[in-house]
């Protein structure tokens, strides 16, 4: 199964999601992998398989060795939903945020949907993922202040890296 996006616009055919409904929703369906981009069109994807998810980990597993050698942010998973700059509530596959930026957060803000863009995230592509989306959400991660992202293509073993700079990663 391929993801299925839904454009929501304000009109009274359609229903338009305030943050915290959409927030209620993701809440009251965890099974269901929900995101909505800057244009507040939802976005349901399928699981990934075995393959993706063991790449996931790896990278997950990596991003967090190094941050424990410079302890200077938080490593975050593909379950963690940003609300982003741009309007999007994006979740990578995995996400770091610098500790002084994630510490300027409340608590409450840290509890929900944080919002705040990644200094650095992973999208990794899974067999479900058509590559044109993926590369829209990168360009939303970048729009909405991403300092670097990193999309790893495995079906057509490419990588996209950005020329921007970002410590030591």
């Amino acid at each position: 199964m391929t993801s299925l996006t839904l454009p929501l616009k304000v009109d009274l055919s359609q229903v338009h999601l305030t943050d915290e409904q959409f927030y209620q929703l993701c809440i009251s369906n965890p099974d269901l992998n929900i995101e909505r981009d800057a244009k507040q069109v939802l976005i349901f994807m399928s699981p990934v398989g075995g393959d993706s998810g063991r790449r996931e980990a790896d990278y997950i597993t990596d991003l967090n060795i190094w941050n424990r050698q410079t302890g200077e942010g938080f490593v975050f998973s593909s379950s963690t939903m940003f609300k982003l700059p741009g309007g999007g509530d994006r979740s990578p596959n995995a996400a770091w945020v610098e500790r002084s930026r994630w510490k300027a957060l409340t608590p409450e803000q840290r509890q929900k949907f944080p919002a705040i863009a990644p200094d650095f995230v992973i999208e990794l592509r899974s067999r479900t993922d058509k590559l044109d989306m993926l590369q829209e959400k990168m360009q939303e991660y970048m729009t909405s202040g991403v300092q670097l992202g990193w999309m790893l293509n495995p079906q057509d073993q490419q990588g996209q890296l950005p020329t921007l700079p970002f410590g030591s990663v």
